[in-house]
């Protein structure tokens, strides 16, 4: 099988040959080419023709954004995994890239810290998200009978009380076509999207401009209020448990898992135990299994699951592993699956009569 090819660019010669390093080391990994500044960019990707290209945020000659345009204009489908410092602004920066169509995103290690303290870092989060990206292929799975049938699904008679929502690569941007087109939900929406402190609050101010349910990054006890979405803080797991009447968010550092904190299963186990078959869970595009089994949780106290289908996924590791475990029958584009979620909620609010058109 041929090696994955990666471009790499940074103005820094030491993250270059940094990031060159472990990546060459990587077996299936080959780094084709460096590039220290936006210039050189295009002519280096008709040169060598790259897999996946890394691409630092700023640069000396014109911002990572303006060149990750000039990529997006030329080669529409070239896996871009931007390379951003853990900052304000370069958090701000990083999801202004991914609106514009980077696939994925790194944090940059301290230079200032240990060079194996370093590499352990980049080796972690890029070695991963490079080779899942390059060895990406067509659809696997033909799942046009899994959504023939979930048209005949009979109506739900138990009222949805939450809606929990789990993703990772390619998240912040499914996320917000999702939360565009949602309308105000009479239920609290509860999401995790891997990734790191900054970067979750950000995330929440540009999902609550984009649509119509207000957005926060969550807070230790904040309490569950129908109509409003709360999202796991970076770094932090996050939990719902019961508080007399009412549902609280609970977040803590404890371990990670599937090497995520926050961690997908850990919201969906909690969703399960308190709301049994009273809640929908949709799992978005992202690598790995996050959410899996939380899902078999879900799935087990008859709550209902929406998955994105292949097609339409950057990745489809988590939801994939969830489609591919028997425990949702609703697979659907990203483009529909806002108006999938709408209809189950509203539908079990509605008058008895009114109840039809559930799905």
């Amino acid at each position: 099988m041929r090696s994955i090819r990666v471009l790499v660019v940074d103005d820094s010669a030491v993250v270059r040959r940094l990031v060159g390093e472990i990546l060459s080391s990587t077996p299936g990994v080959e780094v084709v080419a460096t590039a220290a500044n936006g210039a050189s960019v295009l002519p280096k990707i008709e040169s060598t023709a790259p897999d996946v290209v890394t691409l630092d945020i700023e640069l000396p000659d014109m911002s990572g954004l303006d060149v990750l345009t000039q990529i997006r204009a030329a080669y529409p489908k070239l896996p871009v995994i931007m390379f951003s410092a853990l900052t304000q602004r370069a958090a701000a920066t990083t999801l202004e890239a991914l609106a514009r169509g980077a696939t994925d995103y790194v944090t940059k290690p301290s230079i200032a810290g240990s060079r194996e303290a370093a590499m352990d870092q980049v080796r972690e989060q890029l070695v991963t998200k490079v080779k899942a990206l390059g060895e990406q292929r067509g659809p696997t799975v033909d799942l046009t009978s899994v959504r023939a049938r979930t048209a005949s699904l009979p109506p739900r008679d138990r009222c949805v009380e939450v809606l929990a929502i789990g993703t990772s690569t390619g998240g912040p941007n499914a996320l917000a076509e999702v939360f565009r087109e949602l309308p105000a939900l009479p239920v609290p929406v509860l999401i995790v999207q891997h990734m790191p402190p900054l970067f979750t609050r950000l995330l929440a101010e540009r999902l609550t401009l984009l649509g119509k349910i207000p957005v926060r990054e969550a807070v230790d006890g904040d309490i569950l209020e129908p109509g409003h979405g709360w999202i796991a803080p970076g770094d932090f797991h996050m939990r719902v448990v019961r508080s007399g009447v009412q549902h609280r968010i609970e977040l803590d550092k404890g371990p990670p898992e599937n090497s995520c904190r926050p961690s997908v299963d850990v919201l969906f186990r909690s969703v399960a135990a308190n709301f049994g078959a009273r809640c929908v869970a949709a799992v978005l595009t992202g690598m790995g299994q996050d959410g899996l089994r939380g899902c078999e949780d879900i799935h087990a106290q008859g709550g209902q699951i929406v998955v994105q289908d292949e097609a339409s996924s950057v990745v489809w590791g988590m939801p994939g592993f969830v489609a591919k475990a028997g425990l949702t029958r609703t697979v659907l584009p990203l483009g529909e699956i806002a108006g999938d979620l709408a209809r189950r909620v509203m539908a079990s609010h509605a008058r008895p009569g009114e109840r039809r058109h559930a799905v």
